[in-house]
Order: structure tokens, then sequence, then C-alpha cells
């Protein structure tokens, strides 16, 4: 991917290149930061690959050398959706990193079927891994689990080469009874009899 230095800083530049199409950034390498703006459908169609937001992106910039580059943040517009700053990383294909991937479910609980919830506890682990070996997402099978059963962080299968960072015991995952409302019947006993009570007040007043 190509980007290109940003030499005129300043929020009325960063504002003209938007307008044209561009995004404004920091490209954090081993030294200095350098800022950069890299066109948006450029960066967009890097980071739609099957490796999604953990793509490691090969960035050159201007007629410099390459630079393997991972996505370190961004930030979007609140209204339109669209990245309005990037911030990339250089990083070393043979030295492992620490990032965040999403973590999904799959399957059918048990407990659910027979009548029970599903809750999701944790969205986001921390995992160290190569750059190329980062995997999109981390999913776990909860079809197995009953009322009252939970699954934790170290019962997550983690690909080769994938290390988990978060405590294992941590509670990803589990299956409750549902909360019960107050029985109707009950409710309108209750409710009768304090009307009884009001009516007897009223015949003695």
């Amino acid at each position: 991917m190509q980007v290109a230095e940003r030499t005129v800083l300043g929020s009325a530049e960063t504002r003209r290149l938007r307008r044209q199409g561009l995004i404004p950034g920091v490209l954090y390498g081993r030294s200095t930061p350098v800022a950069i703006m890299v066109g948006e459908r450029e960066l967009r169609a890097a980071l739609t690959t099957a490796a999604g937001a953990h793509a490691v992106l090969e960035v050159t910039i201007g007629e410099g050398r390459g630079h393997s580059v991972i996505l370190k943040d961004y930030q979007r517009d609140k209204i339109r959706g669209r990245i309005i700053h990037v911030d990339l990383q250089e990083v070393r294909l043979d030295q492992p990193i620490q990032t965040t991937v999403t973590l999904t479910l799959s399957g059918d609980p048990v407990g659910v079927r027979e009548g029970g919830v599903l809750a999701q506890l944790v969205n986001d682990v921390n995992v160290e891994a190569l750059p190329l070996e980062v995997p999109q997402h981390l999913e776990i099978d909860v079809s197995n689990l009953g009322i009252g059963d939970s699954l934790q962080l170290g019962d997550i299968p983690l690909p080769a080469g994938v290390t988990l960072l978060d405590p294992p015991d941590a509670v990803v995952a589990s299956v409750s009874h549902q909360s019960r409302e107050a029985e109707p019947e009950a409710a309108a006993e209750t409710g009768g009899a304090e009307a009884g009570e009001d009516a007897g007040a009223d015949a003695e007043s």
C-alpha cells in the first residue's frame, strides 16, 4: 500500500485531505513517528481481506523502503462511520506482538433450548502471536452448555502459535435460568385484599 508523508499539519489541513478522499494518520516505526496520508479506498481494500483488521500490510512511503505494519488504532466519523484517522505500527514478522482479538460464540446451547438464557461475558481477548499468525477472531462452541453451566477462557481452542494473555479462569459465557416475574394470580389476590381493606375503611368512615 502506497502512502505519502504529510508535511503540513493542523486541523484545517486534515479537513482538506478528507475532502479529497485521503485519510491522515501516523506511522509508528522503530524510531521517530511519521505523519502520513493514505487513500480511503486503498485502506478499505487492505483491511477487508480474510485477515480483517489484523492484516499485515506492506506500506511504502514515497520512494522509500517498504514497511511491514499492522493497524494500531483508528477513529471513525460518528455520523457517517468512515475512518477519519489511522495509526499504523511497524512490526517485524519474526517477532511476536500482543494484540486484542474478538471472541465469538457458536452453537445452540442445550440450556437455551430448555428455557435458559445465554450470556456472553467476554467479547475481546488479549493474545500474543507472530504478526502473520494473529487470528481475525477466536470462536468457542457453547452447544453443550446446560442451565447452570459456564465456559472459561481456558476452554477456547487456540490456533498454533497463539498464546492467551488473559486469566484462563475468567468466565466467557454462561447459561442461567430466566428470571421469573410475579405470578399474576398472586398479584390479583394482593390487589383484592387491598381493595377490600379500602372498602372497609370507607364503610367505617
